[in-house]
């Protein structure tokens, strides 16, 4: 029998009031088309992050082509459909990385968040709100372009990243992402990326080749992030399932990722948005369930 929308809304405010005040920070990272390195940049920036003290929690939010698992070398026994179809809970998905990561596995053909069922939908936050580990900083790595699960996780999440490379269809894919993000879905703030970057300043033209159209056409602020360098050892460590930043630390690419990690944490975290995991998991369900209302 599904539960009907109210007692979803009941039972999150529940957990609200039994959580422990635990701020978290949640950030999506995105692009605008595959092959800019977007799940290189969202386990390098976990790992420095881990690496800095702090304790995160990846999702592989690519719930049509898990990727994560593949780049680090890792076989998960179940993922994040094992979760939604009640087989097993979200503990006993996910799996430890390197640095202490942890990591919440996708898989190929599953649903998009917008096709779940509210029961389904009431499993999810039940199944983050139980989570029994400190997280500091959940990192969601979405799938590439405005697929429906792309703009789900964007919009529900405090920051997001979008990366971006020196190509015209890069750029003009990433336009296209935040112009949609803003015009339909009331995202503001965008945090860019510039990755493989052949220098400082290339990766700043990139950036102000998007501000030259976003300022133009969209009211939205676009913070520049900074900075991944055009680096072949970062292409060896991907060839070896690792991270640059764990198999190569002293070479420039995992240089930027330290310096990228500490920049995020200056962030400051939204109080707006909840300090914990399941108002993220809220905001991503009752985004969905108001789209279903208003389509025709």
């Amino acid at each position: 029998m599904l539960m009907p929308e109210a007692q979803i809304a009941d039972q999150a405010s529940g957990l609200r009031r039994i959580a422990q005040p635990k701020p978290v920070r949640v950030v999506a990272v995105t692009s605008g088309k595959g092959g800019v390195g977007k799940t290189n940049v969202s386990v390098n920036l976990a790992m420095a992050m881990a690496n800095a003290g702090k304790d995160v929690l990846v999702m592989d939010a690519d719930l049509g082509l898990a990727n994560i698992d593949v780049m680090l070398g890792i076989q998960p026994a179940a993922n994040l459909h094992d979760v939604i179809s009640g087989k097993a809970t979200l503990e006993e998905v996910i799996v430890e990385g390197p640095a202490g990561i942890k990591i919440i596995p996708a898989a190929s053909g599953i649903q998009n968040m917008a096709e779940l069922t509210p029961a389904q939908h009431a499993g999810v936050i039940h199944a983050f709100s139980e989570l029994s580990f400190n997280v500091d900083v959940l990192l969601v790595d979405t799938a590439a372009g405005i697929a429906d699960s792309v703009v789900s996780f964007s919009r529900a999440a405090q920051d997001v990243i979008v990366v971006v490379c020196d190509e015209p269809a890069s750029i003009t894919d990433a336009y296209a992402l935040i112009k949609l993000l803003n015009r339909e879905y009331g995202v503001f703030r965008f945090r860019v990326l510039a990755n493989m970057a052949g220098s400082a300043q290339e990766a700043r033209e990139v950036y102000e080749k998007i501000t030259k159209v976003t300022d133009r056409f969209l009211d939205v602020a676009l913070d520049y992030m900074g900075h991944v360098p055009r680096d072949d050892y970062l292409i060896k460590a991907v060839r070896k399932q690792r991270a640059v930043v764990e198999a190569f630390p002293r070479s420039r690419a995992a240089t930027a990722f330290r310096n990228l990690a500490e920049r995020v944490e200056k962030w400051p975290i939204p109080r707006a948005a909840g300090g914990h995991l399941e108002f993220f998991v809220e905001r991503l369900v009752q985004g969905n369930l108001h789209d279903a209302e208003v389509m025709p």
